[in-house]
């Protein structure tokens, strides 16, 4: 009897076999001829070799299609199974709304017209600024059109940064090593990773280095090349970091730059880069510029009206 041993790699064994291996006991029903154990991350088959290969093939499409929807469940099986090709069963899953199925299958899509915007002008334009007020979705609408480009292989890595210019906080008083004090400045980014991708496949992904978060002083010296690059929080970057930043863009790179310009923790009389970048780079083609507002405010409906009573007191002053 010949035997086929899978390794499920990046992908987490409980969530890809269903609970008390639910979807193994659905594979087996499909290939009644065949053994199936699936022990730890490995699945091991026995059989002919014929069946096996075609087990093998079906398999592989299982784990893309979980590593593309992060979901698995009777339905999907049932069409990756019975589908003559690849296209078949993601036709009747896919939808171009969709940027990213989520974690637990939460789909993950532009809600607004200016997130809907920030989408098309990333497909046109490798450099992207979006400006607006808190809460308009800039940051996670970015991480979401960088996971995308990874899922679908058009980037071979993630870079994620911000300066690091605490909003009235000093990192220097936070406890422990440098990661420790820096990952609450990251959070929002980490946030919005742990929607969109597994747990295990994440660290994983940070571990090899495909995903990268860091402030803005480790770009220095650096090409950025075949990444999907967000510069977040880029209100607080002075004229010097960013243009430092901008001017990393590597081959086959997308650049998307995120900032609040109402919301500047510099000092006095610094200039914010974020702000002469975009008179700068008003000419330049290849660079485009969406600006949000608080009709794109996705969080609490009372955020929307502290926008509005904040932009009503700047105006009078």
């Amino acid at each position: 009897m010949n035997e086929l041993i899978i390794e499920l790699s990046e992908i987490s064994p409980r969530d890809f076999f269903g609970q008390q291996n639910a979807n193994i006991e659905l594979l087996k029903k499909y290939f009644p001829k065949l053994k199936l154990v699936a022990r730890g991350n490995q699945v091991k088959v026995y059989g002919d070799e014929e069946l096996l290969e075609e087990f093998d093939k079906r398999f592989t499409m299982l784990m893309d299609h979980f590593g593309k929807y992060n979901k698995l469940d009777e339905n999907s099986i049932e069409r990756v199974l019975t589908s003559e090709k690849k296209e078949d069963y993601e036709t009747s899953t896919a939808s171009d709304e969709i940027l990213v199925h989520g974690v637990s299958g939460k789909l993950i899509k532009a809600q607004t017209p200016n997130q809907r915007r920030m989408v098309e002008a990333v497909k046109k334009n490798d450099m992207v600024f979006a400006v607006g007020p808190a809460g308009t979705g800039k940051t996670y609408t970015a991480v979401a059109l960088a996971v995308k480009a990874l899922k679908e292989k058009q980037v071979k890595r993630i870079i994620l940064t911000r300066p690091a210019v605490e909003a009235g906080e000093n990192l220097g008083f936070l406890p422990g090593d440098l990661k420790e004090k820096l990952d609450p400045y990251m959070q929002p980014l980490y946030d919005g990773l742990r929607d969109m991708i597994p747990h295990e496949k994440l660290e994983s992904f940070i571990e090899k280095g495909v995903i990268q978060i860091a402030p803005m002083a480790f770009m220095r010296g650096r090409t950025l090349d075949n990444a999907f690059v967000i510069l977040d929080e880029a209100q607080n970057t002075t004229h010097a970091q960013m243009k430092m930043f901008l001017t990393r863009m590597g081959k086959s790179a997308k650049f998307m730059i995120t900032g609040d310009p109402g919301q500047i923790d510099l000092p006095r009389r610094v200039i914010s880069g974020l702000k002469e970048a975009l008179l700068v780079l008003k000419p330049v083609k290849g660079v485009e510029v969406i600006y949000l507002d608080d009709k794109d405010v996705i969080r609490h409906r009372l955020v929307k009206r502290i926008i509005s009573a904040y932009n009503s007191i700047e105006n009078i002053d």
